[in-house]
């Protein structure tokens, strides 16, 4: 392997997919210690900055704006002239190959798309999607490093642990919402939520970004008890709410990038998930237990694996508030 000390990464996506694939940015970081890595992604997940000190610098491309191919144009010179001894990309996109090949990188790490990204990549490795997202992304660069570096991990200053408290995240982006991916339950069952477990003595903050408004709005129009704290607003970046989650005993949040914050920091977690593959999308371990739905669709999980869009009928994220809050205080 030559020398590496410019290392461009690839990984187009929500903030949830850039804390995925952290892992992969600190394998080769150990690696090659004295590297410089810069990432390129979408200018809405360029926060993940304020959670890693891995990240040296950020290329932002709107890969989903109108005038997407003019940005996929100006990053292919921008990376031509970025002098890079590597490059990784995430994009399990045929077209990948070609892009990379077109950078004139020396070393080109993708997933296999078929024979010709086996001959413009010169690493091309199988994308495995039944894993842990993690794992998925860090076989990118198996045959580069030994390390493997299983969770993210995050750069915050942990703030002293609040006993008995369950801090409560109920939101998920807003372009999910848009494009018709339903991921969690209504805000009247969460506001039956916090009245359930403050009426078990439980010690609630309520939080949430700006894309929550509407969610904390309704929850707080429903909500009966007023023995909890109303954090929203309070938080103003990232890291910021990553220093709020570490403060919380327990963690309750739906499938979304908080979940994943929670995950890096080691907070006791529950999550609500409905339409999508939980297997994919938090670790194995007892620090995060899933909550679901009793119901029997055939088709669960169907987003993204079988469908791009969440049905009608939404049987997968009807979920009693009394499950909910008996999951968090039994276990």
């Amino acid at each position: 392997m030559p020398q590496i000390k410019k290392i461009l990464a690839i990984n187009f996506g929500g903030i949830g997919d850039e804390i995925f694939f952290l892992p992969t940015l600190i394998s080769l970081k150990k690696e090659f210690p004295n590297s410089h890595i810069t990432l390129a992604l979408e200018p809405r997940s360029k926060g993940i900055k304020d959670l890693t000190d891995v990240i040296d610098d950020l290329i932002l491309v709107n890969v989903k704006g109108e005038n997407k191919y003019k940005e996929m144009l100006k990053f292919l010179f921008e990376a031509r002239n970025g002098h890079f001894d590597m490059v990784v990309s995430s994009g399990g996109n045929k077209l990948i190959s070609i892009l990379l090949f077109l950078m004139g990188i020396k070393e080109r790490y993708g997933y296999y798309t078929g024979k010709l990204s086996k001959l413009l990549l010169t690493h091309a490795a199988q994308l495995n999607k039944k894993q842990y997202a993690c794992s998925m992304y860090h076989d990118l660069i198996r045959t580069v490093t030994s390390h493997n570096t299983e969770l993210p991990q995050i750069k915050v200053e942990k703030r002293e642990v609040i006993s008995n408290s369950v801090l409560i995240h109920p939101g998920v982006s807003k372009m999910s919402v848009m494009k018709n991916c339903i991921k969690t339950v209504p805000p009247k069952i969460w506001a039956k939520v916090i009245d359930l477990l403050v009426a078990q003595g439980k010690k609630v903050m309520l939080t949430g970004g700006p894309d929550d408004e509407d969610c904390i709005k309704e929850i707080l129009e429903n909500v009966r008890t007023q023995n909890f704290e109303n954090l929203y607003g309070t938080t103003k970046n990232l890291n910021e709410l990553a220093q709020l989650i570490s403060s919380a005993e327990k963690f309750l949040c739906s499938d979304s990038a908080p979940l994943h914050i929670a995950v890096a920091l080691g907070t006791k977690t529950y999550v609500i998930f409905g339409p999508t593959d939980d297997t994919c999308l938090v670790p194995q371990t007892s620090q995060v237990i899933t909550i679901k739905a009793d119901d029997n669709c055939e088709l669960k999980p169907c987003l993204w694996a079988k469908r791009m869009t969440t049905c009608q009928n939404l049987d997968c994220l009807k979920i009693l508030p009394s499950k909910i809050a008996d999951t968090i205080l039994n276990s």
